[in-house]
């Protein structure tokens, strides 16, 4: 098949989001599929995130460098494109030849929905909108009426929260009809980290990503929320606990006092290749969930958790729901409260070659990029003979197949 990703480089030139894309990448190239990353600029003035200025721009000359470097040695030097919206222009290597790109592909991956689908997206005949950050994502289409429509223009839709449509998870409905999926690694590309206990125990982690949403009359809340009752952790716990902590709004000075180890987040992440460093000192994870995913039972995994698996350290990680489907009493620790927080940090502490050697088996067993996005392809191509979407060719999905793909 031929896949175009839209992804978030360009415009968030992050080691994280870079990282996630990458995966995607390469798991769809080993498969052996015809791969392209296309980048939209979308209309807003301020499109485009500058880590030098701490600015957001319209300009995405930063990004279209970060870019070209971390697809460097990826098999995508090639293979990808940024459009500028105000310029109306693509940019990077296969600029001159996307008319084509868009005119063959036979699917499109949109990450988070972060894409805009304009006239020439529609010509693929399966598009597919990744929700990476569910229950904002549904709440979203609920309550702004462009997010929908934009949202309607896939065929197919899938998303991170493992458990939506089951009796115990309150995602507000949006109406669509959502499968799930969950974020791909490309375990035999993720260097393992040497056997040993030495390290903190880390996570890199944004505060407040963007403001609490309210839909139903319940609030759905950031990290921030989550991370309440586990301020004083560090002086419960012998283990050191670091935060490589981003967002204005984060209390360092108070997170410092109660003994957080707190670390430049841009440092820790600039590139995928200094991301993946950092989960590699450390000893282990520790991280909270956005509350949203937690109060919901959402069954939401982080991709970052499973990169950490993947390097050979364990987690420790705030229960989501997760565990109906990721059943692991050793590698990965899930905790309710502080004190099972603490139980689970003092027993990874206390078995950590167990829990370690058991890290990357579970990467291994639960998100290799080969399964994972065999099954995800496997079922774009049954939504696709459901909904009746034509083959390839140039070919238009019908609008009022669109509509019903979004009210189903």
């Amino acid at each position: 098949m031929r896949v175009l990703l839209l992804g978030y480089v360009v415009r968030g030139p992050i080691g994280g989001f870079a990282w996630s894309s990458l995966q995607y990448l390469i798991g769809l190239m080993k498969l052996g599929h015809d791969v392209y990353f296309l980048e939209d600029s979308g209309d807003d003035d301020e499109c485009c995130y500058d880590p030098e200025t701490s600015e957001m721009t319209k300009d995405p000359s930063f990004g279209l460098r970060y870019a070209e470097e971390i697809f460097a040695g990826s098999g995508m030097e090639q293979r990808w494109a940024y459009y500028d919206a105000h310029r109306r222009q693509w940019l990077g290597p296969c600029a001159g030849s996307t008319r084509d790109i868009w005119r063959t592909a036979d699917a499109l991956l949109n990450l988070s929905g972060c894409n805009s689908l304009r006239e020439w997206s529609m010509e693929v005949p399966i598009r597919a909108f990744i929700d990476m950050d569910p229950v904002f994502t549904q709440i979203r289409h609920l309550t702004e009426p462009e997010a929908m429509d934009q949202a309607r223009r896939h065929t197919a839709f899938l998303t991170f929260a493992e458990n939506i449509g089951q009796p115990e998870c309150g995602i507000p409905n949006d109406g669509l009809p959502w499968m799930t999926t969950r974020h791909p690694v490309v375990v035999d590309r993720v260097p393992i980290a040497p056997k040993g206990d030495g390290g903190n125990f880390s996570t890199v982690m944004q505060w407040q990503s963007y403001p609490d949403r309210t839909y139903g009359g319940a609030t759905y809340g950031n990290k921030s929320e989550s991370f309440t009752p586990y301020l004083d952790l560090p002086k419960r716990v012998k283990a050191p606990l670091e935060l490589a902590l981003g967002g204005d709004p984060a209390p360092r000075h108070l997170l410092k006092k109660n003994g957080w180890l707190i670390t430049d987040p841009y440092e820790a992440s600039r590139t995928p290749k200094a991301y993946l460093a950092f989960m590699r000192r450390s000893k282990a994870e520790f991280t909270v969930a956005k509350h949203a995913y937690v109060a919901t039972s959402s069954g939401w995994f982080s991709e970052r958790t499973a990169a950490y698996l993947a390097s050979g350290r364990p987690a420790v990680t705030q229960e989501t729901g997760f565990s109906r489907w990721l059943d692991a009493d050793v590698g990965v620790m899930s905790f309710r409260s502080p004190d099972e927080a603490i139980a689970a940090i003092e027993e990874v502490c206390g078995n950590y070659a167990r829990h370690a050697g058991s890290a990357r088996e579970i990467a291994a067993e639960h998100f290799e990029a080969g399964a994972t996005l065999t099954g995800l392809l496997a079922k774009l191509q049954a939504a696709k003979a459901t909904n009746g979407v034509r083959t390839n060719g140039g070919a238009r999905a019908p609008v009022a197949q669109m509509d019903r793909a979004g009210d189903s």
